[in-house]
């Protein structure tokens, strides 16, 4: 067994570490303190953050070890992002909606018509095992290259269960094979199938069969609770089926509409509502006494040319726990960079950069059941880690377009230095 390499990590210029926060979610005013140490430095054994401190005591302490050491040269370095809420793994795109939808069609319009999520399960349902994990192994790979290092990838573009089975499959053989750590999740119930159109109870039924045989590979059951989705009784039903086998809970709710999506969140206690664009005010008062996180998206009202945001201020402003995602799919958010994401919430919701790279890091890992493994740079943490060609960490949103992330860090291994990734045994 090789044994991993110490790393010495020293003339951080700003070192993030958004630390204090593996118990519960930053809240508040909290998500503004992200932890920063200047000239910071960091000692990783055996995939471990041992020491985090500055440049300047951890130099005198380590100095006589034999490590590998890099000097950082005045960069910013951040915890590896967490991307909550994703659906990595399909067949096809969706190029030409996008075009129809610049023409003026709506999302639900072409979803109607049999596009939408019904074109790409057309899609995945034809493509073939190994070229499914080929083509979900390459939008992976563009994820870890812009800092992403933990991710959650849900099912949902099978809809009957081989489909959804070979999807699971791929989220089992890429988390064997691919340096970032991925949590699988459910989400059958992600739009009714086109050979149940004229019965959606019977899917519903289906659904709550299948999930018996599903749970060996996913850690979360999640369902679409919005129009043209699944509706209050459906969802429940799904739900509560799926917790009493043992799932962790998950909700899509107020992408498009408010249903009553929020109520049954808190009534089920789930982990996270995400979407929440169109949450009302008394929703999120009613949050305010419950534990789930807002996962907050707003790649997909950017890329449908929606002004629907959600009120990320109003809701830090009442105490919720905040997080961002990106959703990355090929209908309505092809995009897996979350310094992108971290640009929209601060020029679209009005969060500050503090504030989003809070959500994108350690609430993001409470989102996924992980923030006593990731999601900060903190003694005894896993180390996951990114050093950006920045000097400070208001200039990642700032300077949007572009990737900043010059070595990613993951396990303790380096995995991507200076625009190459590195090959890791």
């Amino acid at each position: 067994m090789n044994r991993l390499p110490q790393i010495f990590i020293q003339n951080i210029g700003q070192l993030v570490t958004v630390a204090g926060a593996s118990q519960r979610p930053k809240t508040s005013r909290e998500m503004d303190d992200i932890g920063i140490i200047r000239n910071g430095a960091v000692f990783i054994q055996d995939g471990i953050f041992r020491d985090v401190g500055t440049t300047k005591r951890l130099r005198e302490k380590y100095h006589n070890k034999n490590l590998k050491i890099i000097d950082a040269a005045g960069k910013l370095a951040l915890p590896g992002f967490v991307d909550s809420h994703t659906h990595t793994v399909f067949g096809g795109d969706r190029a030409e909606e996008f075009v129809q939808r610049i023409q003026g069609e709506t999302y639900l319009e072409i979803l109607k018509k049999g596009g939408g999520i019904l074109k790409t399960v057309h899609d995945t349902r034809k493509i073939k095992f190994q070229k499914l994990v080929e083509v979900s192994r390459q939008h992976l790979d563009t994820m870890l290259f812009h800092g992403t290092t933990t991710a959650e990838i849900k099912t949902g573009y099978g809809l009957d269960i081989n489909s959804e089975l070979k999807i699971l499959n791929v989220i089992h053989h890429l988390q064997k094979t691919h340096p970032m750590d991925l949590v699988a999740t459910f989400l059958g119930a992600h739009v009714v199938p086109p050979e149940y159109q004229y019965d959606p109870d019977a899917y519903v039924e289906l659904l709550c069969n299948m999930l018996p045989r599903v749970k060996t590979y996913a850690t979360f059951c999640d369902t679409f609770c919005d129009e043209g989705a699944f509706g209050i009784k459906q969802s429940e039903k799904i739900l509560k089926k799926a917790e009493s086998l043992g799932f962790k809970l998950k909700i899509h709710t107020n992408e498009f509409k408010d249903i009553g999506g929020v109520s049954l969140a808190i009534r089920l206690r789930v982990l996270s509502a995400d979407h929440l664009d169109n949450i009302k005010q008394r929703d999120i008062v009613k949050l305010k006494e419950s534990d789930v996180l807002c996962v907050l998206l707003p790649g997909v009202p950017f890329f449908l040319m929606r002004d629907t945001y959600a009120p990320a201020l109003r809701m830090i402003e009442h105490g919720l726990p905040v997080v961002l995602a990106t959703d990355f799919n090929p209908g309505t958010c092809p995009c897996g960079s979350m310094q992108m994401i971290i640009t929209l919430a601060c020029l679209k919701m009005g969060m500050t950069p503090a504030q989003a790279i809070c959500a994108a890091t350690i609430n993001g890992a409470h989102a996924l059941g992980m923030a006593n493994q990731v999601g900060s740079i903190e003694t005894g943490k896993q180390a996951d880690m990114i050093i950006l060609d920045l000097v400070d960490y208001n200039q990642l949103p700032y300077y949007f377009g572009r990737n900043h992330v010059v070595m990613t860090i993951k396990h303790g291994k380096i995995v991507m230095e200076n625009n190459q990734f590195m090959a890791v045994s």
